[in-house]
This record gives C-alpha cells, structure tokens and sequence, in this order.
C-alpha cells in the first residue's frame, strides 16, 4: 500500500505552524505517509479570506501567549515569545523569507526541513529581524548551506521562477479552503481533507488510520 500524502502548508511568521511542522516531522518516521512541506505566505492567505491575525483582539492575544508557551512546553520545541508579540509580528514581513525558503524548496529541497525549523529558531527563539539579508544569509549557514549556496539562493528569491512559485503555493492553499496556519491537507479516498492547526495530528491519524502516539512519538528502532 502506498504512502499517504500529508501537505503542509506554513508560514515561519506562525508559531503554530512550526509547533505543527515539528509534530509532523516526528510522525514522518512513524507513519506510513509522504510529508510534503508546502511553504506559503501567510499574509496573503489572511487578505484572500479576509482573516486577520489572533492577536488583534487583545483578549485573544492575552490567551495566545499563555496558550503558546504552554504548547511549546508540551511539544518540546523551544518557541519563546517576545513580550511585544504583536509588535515583533507585524512589523517583520515574512515575504522574502517565505522565497528564500521557497528557493531553497525548488532547488535543495533536501536542506528544506533544516532550513524552515532555523527561519523559526531565528525569529521565535531569538526574536531576529528574519527580513534582513544578513539575518537569511546566518539562517541559511546554520542550516547546512555553504555560502556560495546561500548567496546563489539569495540571488534567486527576485526572480520570477521563485515568487511565481510562492504565489501559486498561496493560491493552491486557498483553494483547498486554507484560511489561517498551519494548514495540513491529506487526499482520503481522492477527496481533499483540511486540518487547521498544530493541534489536529491526532485527529489527521485518526482519519488516516494511523495511532497517534502524543507529541514526541518513540522511533521505530531500524530493522536489521
């Protein structure tokens, strides 16, 4: 029996998406399914759908915080959040991020999961300006790629191959009916299957037939 494909759709501007990345990345070795990264912008998800980030509602934004650092404890990813959360968000675009790692997807694609968690490690550990060529440049070598590598793939994210790349990603997103992120897409019986959030792996295995086993599954030890 083959595979189950399992698309994630992210934007490293949500913390939730990379709470939902690394459960997914976990339960890649567990399960029998193909994740497939899918990076997005998030921005222009919000402006398609007319959504607007959590935090704007500042009782909401309150709960966040508590609810963040409570899911980050329980996830064991080490997201900290700054104390002007909202202000780190909004002023930081994500949109050249989101081509770098968009890029780096189209061309090594093998760096794509080290490099996506580095971007979240930059911006939700160490609260960094992600938009700043230096910073990309850092989480680019952090994440395994040479310099020149890194330089070639900063040249790429102006190019049209790579933003049309990024907006067609974007809209495929929407067109599964994605409005927020994480977003998790997965085809049962040929139909399309939408899970938002990071809180939903267990509800994906359950529909996908496959044992959810809690945040940090035990690794199948390699067959002799």
């Amino acid at each position: 029996m083959g595979r189950t494909v399992v698309e994630l759709f992210y934007d490293v501007v949500s913390p939730y998406s990379w709470l939902g990345f690394e459960v997914l990345c976990r339960y890649q070795h567990v399960w029998n399914i193909d994740l497939r990264l899918r990076p997005a912008f998030l921005a222009g998800i919000m402006q398609a759908t007319g959504n607007k980030p959590p935090g704007m509602l500042p009782k909401r934004g309150e709960y966040m915080l508590k609810d963040i650092k409570r899911m980050a404890k329980y996830y064991q990813v080490p997201l900290q959040t700054p104390r002007n959360y909202m202000q780190h968000v909004i002023s930081t675009s994500s949109l050249g991020a989101m081509r770098f790692i968009t890029a780096v997807g189209m061309t090594q694609p093998h760096y794509l999961e080290p490099l996506s968690r580095e971007f979240w490690i930059s911006f939700w550990s160490q609260h960094e300006d992600i938009s700043q060529t230096e910073t990309m440049l850092a989480i680019a070598k952090q994440a395994g790629l040479s310099s020149e590598l890194a330089q070639k793939v900063l040249e790429m994210i102006s190019s049209p191959e790579v933003k049309n790349r990024l907006r067609e990603t974007t809209e495929e997103a929407i067109k599964y009916g994605v409005f927020g992120m994480p977003a998790v897409v997965t085809h049962v019986n040929g139909e399309p299957q939408l899970f938002f959030g990071s809180d939903r792996v267990e509800l994906l295995g359950s529909i996908i037939g496959e044992k959810w086993m809690g945040p940090v599954p035990p690794v199948p030890s390699p067959k002799m």
